[in-house]
């Protein structure tokens, strides 16, 4: 980067050059599902492949065969699949990912830390995926830096126009960065990300999620002037209250130009629970945008046409793709948590 050069981390409807997925395997979380959850990733993988590239991190030599097999037999578009050894603790890409930031037509990967949800899971290997691809030259000729502050890419939302949303419960969370008040988190976001304001939730969660109630779950920018948001209309449902004092939050918010957001809610879907009586965390906010589409997770659930007709609602000049993703819940995540964009010149 040059010097006096303000970082720009671009929103996620920016052009872009690929998507990043950490493959599941035997040796994981994944390992009694395998069957189950590979047919989801081997999709999402398709659909990013017939729109631009997608770079996999396979556990080991074996697994990448299986899973160039996989994607040959699904007719993903082959030239654009990247894969690479690079073994992994679980699939979580958006959160061990790098955040990718502009500056002059220069790019920089950013490395923050991960430390599996502020030491909830493993994950010593997945906190080293990044640093090895780039050691690889998966990323091309772009540069790698390290940032010294834990940092997931689901608990963060930019606008491109100088807004970054997030949630107290995450950002603020003892067990990330202990050392660090909630200014200097602040302070260190608008440096790294080049964010000149930051607009934080105090409330919204998801039963079952690990992630202290990242924003990705929750609250998703559609352009810097929309935010599709989860809605609860069940009273007797245990996020209602929560979820309606978040609402309300977000009617208080100003765009960067000082109007009030475009809120569009998304639905809720009946309750999924596993086989242990556990709640999973079924979200329709989990959307990934591509360049010309949205891919959407879908639950199975008879909510499913009114979200994917929302998220019309937000994107109307891209394709919406649904995606059952109600194999993924199972580990307590969903479509956007399994990825990370990466803007148009990394690949």
């Amino acid at each position: 980067m040059t010097d006096n050069c303000r970082n720009y981390l671009p929103p996620e409807w920016a052009p872009q050059s690929g998507v990043m997925l950490t493959w599941p395997h035997a040796h994981g979380d994944w390992a009694k599902r395998l069957k189950q959850v590979e047919p989801v990733f081997t999709e999402i993988a398709r659909q990013v492949s017939l729109r631009e590239k997608v770079l996999i991190s396979c556990y080991d030599r074996k697994h990448r065969e299986h899973v160039g097999r996989l994607l040959t037999d699904a007719g993903a578009d082959m030239s654009r699949v990247m894969l690479r050894t690079v073994p992994s603790n679980d699939t979580w890409a958006r959160d061990h990912g790098p955040l990718t930031v502009v500056c002059h037509d220069e790019i920089m990967l950013l490395d923050f830390g991960f430390n599996g949800w502020g030491g909830k899971f493993g994950y010593e290997l997945d906190n080293q995926i990044s640093r090895k691809l780039y050691g690889m030259d998966a990323f091309g000729h772009a540069p790698m830096q390290t940032v010294d502050m834990v940092l997931e890419g689901g608990s963060i939302e930019v606008d491109g126009s100088g807004t970054l949303l997030t949630t107290t419960r995450c950002l603020l969370a003892p067990t990330r960065n202990p050392k660090l008040s909630k200014q200097q988190i602040e302070e260190r976001l608008m440096g790294s990300l080049g964010v000149n304001r930051i607009l934080w939730l105090q409330h919204g969660y998801l039963a079952g999620d690990d992630t202290d109630s990242h924003i990705d779950t929750l609250a998703r920018f559609c352009d810097r002037g929309t935010i599709a948001y989860v809605s609860c209309d069940d009273p007797r449902d245990e996020h209602y209250t929560e979820l309606k004092a978040m609402e309300d939050e977000l009617k208080t918010f100003r765009a960067a130009d000082g109007q009030p957001y475009r809120l569009i809610p998304l639905p809720w879907p009946r309750a999924k629970f596993d086989e242990d009586g556990n709640r999973l965390p079924a979200t329709y906010a989990n959307f990934l945008i591509i360049n010309g589409a949205v891919l959407v997770p879908t639950y199975d659930d008879s909510s499913d046409s009114l979200a994917l007709a929302r998220l019309k609602e937000c994107f109307p000049d891209r394709e919406i793709v649904a995606i059952n993703c109600l194999p993924l819940i199972y580990q307590f995540g969903s479509l956007h948590c399994i990825t990370m964009q990466l803007p148009e010149g990394v690949l």
